[in-house]
């Protein structure tokens, strides 16, 4: 019989109860867009910044695992116990490839850096908050962030109550006049603002890369004001094959960059595995000093204990397989991304080339393209875009933390092959005519100064 003692309502829960971040637009934004792709599933996607599966290979994931295997077994002397151990059991906290990712940072970087600097995470967002959560000691702490940016930076800081400072990007990639004026203007209203958070290589959102001159120039700025540098390199391997610029952390020689890094692009998004290299060193008294991976590693015994073992060896093994070079186990898929994107760039060129209200932005490399539009850029547009012209991009408004971006869509060009690329950009002109932005091909005049689209 039911017990009277447990009669009442029941316990559900109120939004204003539970932590603010959870109001926050910026922990919504993944999901939505996640959902609209999934409620148009005929739709051909602009939206997603995952890569190609054109290189995805079921057996490939087991010839890396058993590479990992053979070289536990081989190159660290372990017995088939041990090897079984590593693989099954919980594994080091910082994980078990971090020699490996050194290795792979030397090959292709030029960065010879300890291992026991790094520490292995569960993607690169883990890394984003593994750092943040260090680095926010009370609420006068603050990052830095290159606006546009990456929204997942945003959703870390809102999780562990840090504020978030826009630094304006500007032709080079980041404005240093106006991020040396954000960490003087924060100081002087009693923040502490700890470091700044970019992407140097053919950034998410907007596309832009920092030149070497503006490389140098920033990490000079870092020492003068002070602060440290998040670097994040998701898209660096994909260049037009005029070869890639040093890394920050490469070009670092005072400890200034903390370097993210991912192997969802470039190996196997599905194994969850990042890193960060942080190689500062953390006085604690008494002359005693740690470094700063010791206590991120900390943390993460708090947040998810270890990184998958086995997701680590598939990546280990990949590595291996590769001659721990990145540059060359993503060959190929640099070849699709850099064949999309001048598609998407040819298209763009010939349906609004001349039309003097659309224009773009022209990255050369990585995944991303900004159209600039003269109607307002929306969720709402968004949703009618899958819905009635089957095809979905990603509302770049989604990157700003405030009101940028309202005129502005981000093209993604690294999922969809040639034929769908040409499909899709048939279909967003569509979405423009409707908007007015284009004319109809009916024989009659169209809009002005613009190409027409037959319906």
């Amino acid at each position: 019989m039911p017990d009277d003692r447990l009669a009442g309502p029941p316990a559900d829960l109120e939004l204003a109860e539970l932590h603010t971040s959870l109001e926050d637009p910026a922990l919504a934004s993944m999901t939505f867009l996640n959902e609209v792709t999934g409620r148009y599933p005929k739709a051909l996607s602009f939206a997603p910044g995952r890569p190609t599966e054109e290189g995805f290979d079921v057996e490939a994931v087991h010839r890396y695992l058993r590479r990992f295997c053979d070289h536990l077994a081989t190159d660290r002397g372990q017995s088939p116990e041990q090897v079984r151990r590593t693989l099954c059991q919980y594994g080091r906290t910082s994980g078990i490839v971090h020699e490996l990712i050194a290795r792979q940072l030397e090959v292709d970087e030029g960065l010879r850096t300890d291992p026991e600097s790094i520490v292995v995470t569960v993607g690169c967002q883990e890394a984003m908050y593994l750092v943040l959560r260090a680095l926010r000691r009370d609420e006068r702490d603050a990052v830095l962030a290159v606006s546009p940016t990456y929204v997942g930076l945003t959703g870390a800081a809102r999780l562990v109550d840090m504020t978030v400072l826009p630094v304006a990007s500007g032709s080079t990639g980041i404005d240093l006049r106006d991020l040396a004026a954000q960490v003087r203007g924060a100081r002087e209203r009693g923040l502490r603002p700890r470091a700044c958070y970019l992407v140097p290589d053919f950034a998410n959102p907007s596309g832009l890369s920092l030149d070497l001159g503006t490389r140098r120039e920033l990490l000079a700025l870092a020492e003068r004001e002070d602060i440290l540098l998040l670097e994040d390199n998701p898209y660096g391997m994909f260049h037009d094959g005029s070869g890639r610029l040093p890394t920050l952390k490469a070009l670092d020689t005072r400890r200034r960059v903390i370097h993210f890094g991912s192997f969802a692009k470039t190996v196997l998004p599905g194994a969850r595995v990042g890193y960060v290299v942080a190689d500062q060193r953390v006085g604690h008294g008494q002359g005693r000093v740690q470094g700063f991976a010791e206590q991120l590693s900390k943390i993460k015994s708090m947040v998810t204990v270890n990184t998958s073992p086995i997701s680590q060896a598939v990546v280990g093994g990949a590595l291996l397989e590769n001659d721990f070079s990145l540059e060359r186990a993503t060959a190929r898929s640099r070849l699709v991304y850099r064949r999309n994107l001048a598609h998407v760039l040819r298209g763009l060129e010939t349906r609004f080339g001349a039309c003097g209200s659309v224009s773009w932005n022209t990255p050369s490399g990585g995944f991303f393209i900004v159209v600039d539009v003269p109607f307002t850029v929306d969720d709402e547009l968004l949703e009618r875009s899958g819905r009635s012209f089957g095809v979905l991009w990603t509302p770049v408004s989604h990157f700003y933390d405030g009101k940028g971006g309202r005129n502005q869509m981000r093209l993604s060009c690294s999922s969809l092959d040639s034929a769908q690329v040409e499909e899709g950009l048939n279909r967003l002109a569509k979405l423009f005519v409707d908007k007015g932005v284009l004319g109809v091909d009916t024989g009659t005049d169209s809009t002005p100064g613009c190409s027409s689209v037959s319906m």
